[in-house]
């Protein structure tokens, strides 16, 4: 058993197989459920709720921390994964699709949440702190290509069955199986290439009392940390404009002009969100990664704030002039993208910053609860806004959403060499 193995060998596979269920149910399951005839207002709804498990992953996060290895979890979450997968492709042609779907969403959310938290908390056991800083971008770059393939590749690939089988039902539960698959190749890979890291081990702790013990602690410790309001305020609030507009991209670039929308086919909106946008993003995200292992979060911390607040009125823009040319659409989506995926990074830079110090797996799933609660509470209502207000004035308060990042900006606090790449010396050279 290896204790250590070339990063490049598990961390691009292990982040795209983190990447794809969250993918899928926070936003290929929009374009399904809006394909198969639902509401704006049932579909932000719905799908923002399938957020919940990575809401309240806190809860469990200390006893994946105590139990097992982060090895163990991210192996078994997989196939489970795999598994949910092949329960919705199972179900959608029935006639009580969309409960049993969701119930399947939501089992898979789970058990994808589960594995973010072994997942990350591996990153940070398995590399050290100029590693993770160098492959924070990289493993958001394959992140994105998740998004790709599932939001992109996968979108298209259900369009395209769409129109040569005329069965709607069929064609996204084809798409599914695949994903099955997929998991359960991922599954195979990672029982063989993932490192055996020393510091990998659950703690010793065996008993209820033991085991709820450290559990209260590891929350203690994180609420009785220096800054934790303003630290909770700018995990909730960084990306509430982002949460909305998330939530109704897909739907406003299908539904039809008559109605505000850009009036595009499935397919497109596979090539134009889930493509070109996600390339766009991960182009971000590299270059992010990149510039914060050079010159430290603090330093591009307000660049990119703005980078991921002002680019929003590329939407506002599609919705005004509705154009018609599909090249218009790609470039409006790639601006967006772009801006969100440079200014991601000093999202994720700060929160392995503030989960630094004991127990900082558990404290960084804690944070990424707060991220997901940001995401989903502005979500659950942002289709009855849209429907409410149109799609121009929908937009035109997003970009309003934007605000309270950009008032917190100014008042973070962050150690001005975090993110920066350690100089080797001759020696390790």
């Amino acid at each position: 058993m290896k204790s250590t193995r070339n990063p490049w060998a598990w961390i691009p596979t292990l982040y795209f197989a983190e990447g794809l269920p969250y993918v899928a149910v926070m936003v290929v399951s929009v374009v399904m459920y809006k394909r198969f005839g639902l509401s704006n207002t049932e579909i932000a709804l719905y799908t923002s709720w399938l957020y919940l498990p990575w809401v309240i992953k806190p809860f469990w996060s200390p006893f994946v921390d105590i139990l097992k290895t982060k090895r163990w979890w991210i192996v078994s979450m997989q196939l489970l994964i795999g598994a949910g997968f092949a329960g919705i492709a199972f179900t959608l042609p029935t006639p009580f699709y969309l409960q049993a779907s969701l119930a399947f969403f939501w089992l898979m959310a789970f058990s994808s949440a589960t594995h973010d938290i072994a997942a990350d908390g591996f990153y940070m056991l398995a590399l050290d702190d100029s590693q993770q800083s160098f492959f924070v971008g990289i493993r958001s770059t394959f992140y994105r290509l998740a998004s790709i393939a599932g939001q992109g590749l996968l979108v298209i690939l259900a369009g395209f069955l769409e129109k040569s089988t005329g069965n709607i039902p069929y064609a996204w539960s084809i798409t599914f199986f695949i994903l099955a698959g997929l998991f359960i190749a991922f599954f195979a890979w990672h029982r063989f290439m993932l490192p055996y890291p020393a510091s990998d081990t659950g703690k010793v702790a065996h008993t209820p009392k033991e085991v709820m013990t450290e559990f209260g602690n590891t929350f203690k410790s994180f609420f009785t940390k220096k800054g934790i309001g303003l630290a909770i305020a700018f995990m909730l609030l960084y990306r509430l404009a982002e949460a909305m507009l998330v939530k109704l991209a897909s739907p406003f670039l299908l539904d039809a002009r008559a109605v505000g929308g850009v009036g595009l086919s499935t397919q497109e909106v596979g090539l134009a969100y889930g493509t070109v946008g996600v390339i766009s993003l991960t182009l971000g995200g590299i270059i992010g990664g990149i510039v914060a292992s050079r010159k430290g979060l603090k330093y591009w911390l307000w660049p990119m704030a703005l980078a991921i607040t002002l680019p929003n009125a590329a939407y506002l823009l599609l919705a005004i002039y509705q154009p018609e040319s599909f090249i218009w659409v790609n470039v409006a989506v790639a601006i967006e993208q772009l801006g969100y995926g440079f200014g991601f990074t000093a999202y994720m830079l700060y929160l392995i910053y503030f989960s630094q110090g004991e127990h900082k797996t558990a404290h960084y799933s804690i944070c990424t609860g707060f991220m997901a609660l940001g995401m989903m509470l502005p979500g659950m209502a942002a289709g009855w806004i849209q429907e409410q207000l149109g799609y121009v004035n929908f937009f035109v308060f997003i970009m309003m959403a934007t605000i309270p990042t950009l008032v917190l900006i100014p008042f973070m606090k962050v150690d001005k060499d975090f993110g920066k790449a350690k100089k080797e010396t001759p020696a390790e050279e």
